[in-house]
């Protein structure tokens, strides 16, 4: 039986480490940096290691991580990880659990690593899921720390690879990938648009509004360039731009849902989800959403599965 655990989101371009206690969830301390798995699959690939000390690489990285908790970890604690931990690029490759999925702790793929000399904690890698033409990790571990019912309802978790996920009857029965905030990212700082956008925290929101709106109903392919336009016939500021290239990609995105009636459950932080949150609002006024904070549902998904694998 244990009473804490660390718990670790592990993407492709972030690293969170929780020290958290599995009673109520509580966090006790934390550690976030930048060593997403592509930057550490990098730094791997480039140390001309073989391949038998892949994982053994990568605890190194675990280990310095818990160090700078600030706080006195038993050995007895142990580490669950969800993510990307668990694909190509990671520490350890673990196939893809398929669909449809019931929603409980012992449904998803998992593997347990023994502690070593490498690491003192005991390891629970949490795999991911897969339809026929697509993929996730990490979400399904958020969706099992939302509180599941037997009503149909679509949970999007807004991100660089915003997911869609249709869950009906207890099971995760389908999901969509949109390249939404991966896109952004491109179009902002390597395409022929950042020379008119400027990135900034400011309040734009009529701006970003008339982004959600044109990206809905038109091609995104020819209303991206509007960006460009926009700034050469002096429409909005590199500032304001920035803010309305967020709104057509955002407004593109949820335009792929086929009713906006159903129930919907948005899984994020603050900052996206209000931006979602004001999508919403412009595209489908009378929509009622229910907000669930991503990290408060990863934390209890790690706790539920503490609960069976540790026997808490």
């Amino acid at each position: 039986m244990v009473k804490q655990i660390l718990s670790c989101d592990w993407g492709t371009t972030s690293f969170r480490l929780r020290l958290v206690n599995v009673s109520d969830a509580a966090v006790l301390a934390e550690a976030t940096n930048g060593k997403g798995i592509a930057t550490v699959y990098e730094t791997w690939l480039q140390s001309g290691l073989p391949e038998n000390e892949r994982s053994i690489f990568y605890k190194k990285i675990l280990k310095t991580a818990v160090s700078t908790l600030g706080y006195a970890v038993d050995n007895a604690v142990p580490l669950i990880v969800s993510g990307m931990a668990s694909a190509t690029i990671g520490m350890e490759e673990l196939s893809y659990q398929s669909i449809p999925l019931l929603i409980k702790p012992g449904s998803l793929h998992t593997k347990k690593i023994a502690a070593d000399k490498n690491f003192d904690h005991g390891i629970l890698l949490v795999s991911g899921v897969h339809t026929n033409d697509d993929v996730m990790r990490g979400e399904e571990t958020m969706l099992l720390g939302c509180d599941i019912d037997n009503e149909e309802y679509l949970s999007i978790f807004p991100g660089t690879h915003s997911k869609h996920v249709v869950v009906k009857d207890g099971r995760l029965v389908d999901f969509k990938t949109f390249m939404t905030g991966e896109i952004f990212d491109l179009l902002a700082n390597k395409s022929v648009l950042s020379k008119s956008i400027k990135n900034n925290d400011g309040q734009y929101q009529t701006v970003f509004e008339a982004g959600v709106k044109a990206g809905a109903n038109n091609n995104l392919l020819n209303i991206a360039f509007h960006v460009r336009t926009n700034a050469l016939f002096k429409k909005y500021t590199p500032e304001e731009n920035y803010h309305y290239l967020s709104g057509l990609l955002i407004g593109y995105e949820l335009s792929e849902i086929d009713d906006l009636k159903k129930n919907i459950r948005l899984v994020c932080g603050k900052q996206l989800g209000g931006k979602y949150l004001q999508a919403f609002k412009i595209l489908s006024p009378q929509i009622k959403i229910e907000n669930i904070n991503a990290d408060d549902a990863l934390i209890n998904g790690h706790c539920k599965l503490a609960a069976i694998y540790y026997n808490y």
